[in-house]
């Protein structure tokens, strides 16, 4: 990564946010690209990811152990958009991106691209789950990719990512953001958005 994490996260949160604050009451219980959640999962596990990402920035103990459920209080919408502001601002703290931090103590730079994955990819997620565009920043996408090949083999291990998806070789060049969707295990061309 050439670019600070707080950079990154800061272009990946000012898509994330609209998303989910534009995420009706109604739309909680459909499906997204992530099998292991719908919905109202997918957005308590954002919190939960933005909230414990802060943590890691600052060198702090952190709990993914935890099964809040963040949408029971009316304000989870503003609750998400103030959590991802303080990410942004744990990253941006001298020293945050140096070093190692977390439980696997892993290079801090490691543990920042990987909230930055979970933006950009529940991003989409959420997007598709409630029929909206989205369209990440390809700096972000550029900074992601070499991350998300290099961490895929133990991703896969612990099942974070499922089983790269083969794009179809139909003629349409996969983008590099279908790519690194593919590279997760999601397929990018099944829940394409609709025209």
């Amino acid at each position: 990564m050439t670019h600070r994490i707080a950079d990154l996260l800061r272009t990946a949160a000012a898509t994330a946010v609209p998303l989910v604050r534009g995420t009706a009451d109604d739309e909680l219980g459909a499906a997204t690209p992530c099998a292991e959640y719908d919905v109202r999962g997918l957005l308590n596990h954002l919190l939960l990811v933005v909230e414990n990402f802060r943590l890691l920035a600052a060198k702090q103990p952190s709990d993914f152990s935890r099964q809040p459920d963040y949408l029971a209080e009316p304000d989870w919408r503003d609750r998400f958009a103030a959590e991802a502001d303080a990410l942004v601002a744990a990253w941006a703290a001298p020293g945050a991106d140096e070093g190692t931090t977390g439980a696997m103590d892993l290079p801090a730079r490691t543990v920042g691209a990987m909230v930055l994955l979970d933006l950009t990819v529940h991003g989409w997620d959420l997007a598709r789950a409630t029929g909206r565009p989205f369209a990440p920043d390809p700096v972000v996408v550029a900074e992601l990719a070499d991350e998300v090949a290099r961490m895929a083999p133990m991703a896969r291990k612990a099942g974070v990512f499922g089983e790269a998806v083969a794009l179809p070789d139909d003629g349409v060049a996969a983008s590099a953001f279908e790519r690194l969707l593919a590279t997760t295990g999601r397929d990018p061309r099944a829940w394409a958005a609709a025209g």
